[in-house]
């Protein structure tokens, strides 16, 4: 597995690249992005197309030119393979088949977007990209909203600000960092409060995005929890247990089994 540049074509590593030279076959993305690279750094090896689409059929050809001995590589069209793309299922299966598997590492757009964002690093939670509809994306911010962790989200330019401004009715108006084109030309790193990005960003930037958030207040997280619980307590003076859970959750975003049993513990404690 090794991982190609994110942008700037000189970060492919000496050792990727002789990697590359020297193996049987390419696995790619997209097998256009792939050549170009390929032929910015002189090296002539055949291409192979696999991505989510084709994986289930082509990993048994894989599987099958690694027990005739070939050598492959498998590489995505910008930074680590298997970070947000297809490829752990292959590497299970080689791995079962007797196979060496071996990781090349190099660029990673979440991890560059993590170390230049002046937010904490030492423990962090990769989301890569939210679901694109409102009421999952709602439901998904809010089982992220008390992680103990900096939180990496890969986003569109078109639908930034949405994003943004989700995230502050979810998460709070959290201090983030919103990391574009890294490693390239005009690459930048915008540190403020979500609700003033949301502002920033309203337009939509070019470039390839990724969201940095801070991690959950503690405090913050305590009184997220107790609003909920007031929530409920006045839902359930006039609804069942089931029916106040699946109102405040409506209501907040929180997830339903988890407002559920929180509102079976306050009609206990009655």
């Amino acid at each position: 597995m090794v991982a190609t540049p994110i942008g700037n074509l000189g970060d492919l590593s000496y050792r990727a690249h002789d990697a590359l030279t020297r193996v049987d076959a390419v696995l790619c993305e997209d097998t256009r992005v792939t050549a170009k690279l390929l032929r910015a750094y002189g090296v002539d090896r055949p291409t192979l197309s696999y991505h989510e689409h084709n994986a289930a059929q082509r990993r048994p050809e894989v599987l099958r030119r690694l027990a005739e001995g070939e050598a492959l590589a498998l590489v995505s069209d910008a930074g680590t393979p298997l970070v947000s793309d297809p490829g752990y299922k292959l590497v299970r299966e080689a791995q079962d088949a007797g196979h060496a598997v071996l990781a090349l590492p190099g660029a990673s757009a979440a991890l560059a977007a993590l170390v230049t964002s002046g937010l904490p690093s030492d423990r962090f939670f990769f989301q890569g990209f939210l679901p694109a509809k409102d009421g999952q994306r709602r439901q998904t911010l809010a089982q992220l909203r008390e992680l103990p962790a900096t939180l990496i989200v890969y986003e569109s330019p078109k639908r930034l600000a949405k994003t943004l401004a989700a995230m502050v009715e979810a998460l709070g108006d959290r201090e983030a960092a919103v990391a574009r084109e890294l490693t390239k030309r005009f690459e930048s790193v915008t540190r403020d409060r979500l609700s003033a990005l949301a502002r920033t960003f309203a337009e939509p930037p070019k470039g390839e995005v990724v969201i940095v958030v801070a991690p959950a207040d503690p405090e913050e997280a305590t009184a997220a929890a107790d609003a909920v619980d007031a929530r409920l307590r006045t839902a359930l003076a006039e609804m069942s247990v089931r029916d106040a859970a699946a109102a405040v959750a409506q209501a907040t975003g929180w997830p339903k089994k988890r407002v559920y049993e929180r509102a079976l513990a306050l009609k206990a404690d009655g």
